[in-house]
């Protein structure tokens, strides 16, 4: 090698080295979902949240005296690709991740996480095997668990909408079909309606003429419907097509402006439980401005949960005082933090305490909430 190469040699090192360095002096978080597709109105809102928090948090010298870097990464609510995005923010170096956002996604990713010691914080992940079952104690959620919005859709049903029978359908997801099957058995435990047609649909047909068909056969008094906007706009298309006029009333996979959008007219009427509405909180109202000044618009579904998924782990890195995992998870269960949310914390199991679910309904082209 000559002097020349020996030169080269010794600048490329020092900027290997270099780089090393900058990389030991920020505290990565990873951010996890549906970015693209047809579910990104479900995934960006996230994002959003967490730019948002870090550029605070950075502003002011980041957290036990490190930047944070954000690494986003997109897997569509698709668990195939959950699982190549958990390995690569795992490889990354991440030390915590925000997302994912679909449940079934989620599910596929977190055994990744779970074995790598990486903290998980979701803010839509609503299936309740996820905390209830014990296997994912790196798993925490800042939105209630769907057998809690499962209990409160059927109440509403059976005591709002005084229905005697009930149509159920679903996607077949663990999302979709965890939420129609509890809503099953609460009907059935309280005696006072029967479930007329419990059935399955495929995510992305182009048509559902053939379950709105099965629908009208069984004259229900609501149809109920575990799932994500895309088929829920198409089913409640075709129900108004063929002059089915009953109510129908969805899960929070539903409650986004999207729906309405594809839907047009024939959302109008329609019910969607979603999270409980904290529009008269200070610290949602600050982060609505924030959004509005950065980003030119309202944030979309699940906004107020992901800020306050960012900030409690970002607040619990600040109470520990690390970034080791054990020390995060303690301080996540013991630790308050102010959010848009409220103040929280989490149960034992990795639920948020204190949050839960109202049910909406389309008014003029809106979700309202049902006092």
């Amino acid at each position: 090698m000559g002097k020349l190469g020996k030169i080269v040699g010794v600048i490329a090192l020092f900027c290997f080295l270099t780089s090393l360095a900058w990389a030991g002096d920020t505290i990565k978080i990873g951010v996890a979902g549906s970015h693209s597709g047809d579910l990104a109105s479900y995934g960006l809102p996230t994002v959003n949240a967490a730019k948002l928090v870090v550029e605070k948090y950075n502003s002011k010298g980041g957290v036990l005296g490190k930047k944070i870097e954000l690494i986003v990464a997109d897997e569509q609510c698709k668990p195939e690709l959950a699982t190549n995005v958990a390995t690569k923010l795992v490889s990354d170096g991440v030390v915590g991740v925000i997302g994912h956002i679909c449940s079934g996604a989620t599910k596929a990713a977190l055994p990744i996480y779970k074995s790598a010691k990486v903290v998980v914080i979701s803010p839509s992940a609503t299936n309740p095997d996820l905390t209830e079952s014990g296997k994912y104690s790196n798993f925490f959620r800042t939105i209630a668990p769907d057998d809690a919005q499962a209990k409160l859709d059927v109440e509403f049903v059976l005591n709002n909408l005084h229905a005697k029978k009930i149509a159920i359908i679903h996607d077949k997801g663990d999302y979709g079909k965890g939420l129609a099957t509890m809503e099953k058995k609460f009907i059935e435990e309280s005696g006072k309606a029967k479930v007329v047609l419990f059935e399955g649909v495929t995510p992305g047909a182009v048509d559902y003429s053939a379950v709105v068909q099965k629908i009208k056969r069984k004259r229900p008094d609501v149809v109920m419907f575990g799932g994500y906007h895309p088929e829920a706009s198409k089913i409640v298309s075709t129900m108004r097509r063929k002059r089915l006029k009953i109510p129908f009333i969805a899960g929070d996979g539903v409650k986004d402006i999207s729906f309405i959008k594809v839907a047009g007219r024939s959302a109008e009427g329609v019910y969607a439980s979603g999270p409980k509405d904290v529009s008269r909180n200070p610290e949602y109202k600050e982060a609505l401005a924030e959004h509005k000044k950065v980003f030119g618009s309202a944030p979309g579904p699940f906004f107020e949960n992901a800020y306050a998924a960012i900030e409690a782990l970002l607040n619990a890195i600040e109470k520990a005082g690390s970034t080791k995992y054990e020390d995060i998870v303690k301080a996540l269960r013991t630790e308050y933090v102010s959010t848009p949310l409220g103040k929280i914390k989490f149960d034992q199991k990795g639920d948020a305490e204190g949050v839960g679910f109202s049910v909406y309904q389309v008014r003029n082209g809106k979700f309202v909430e049902v006092k």
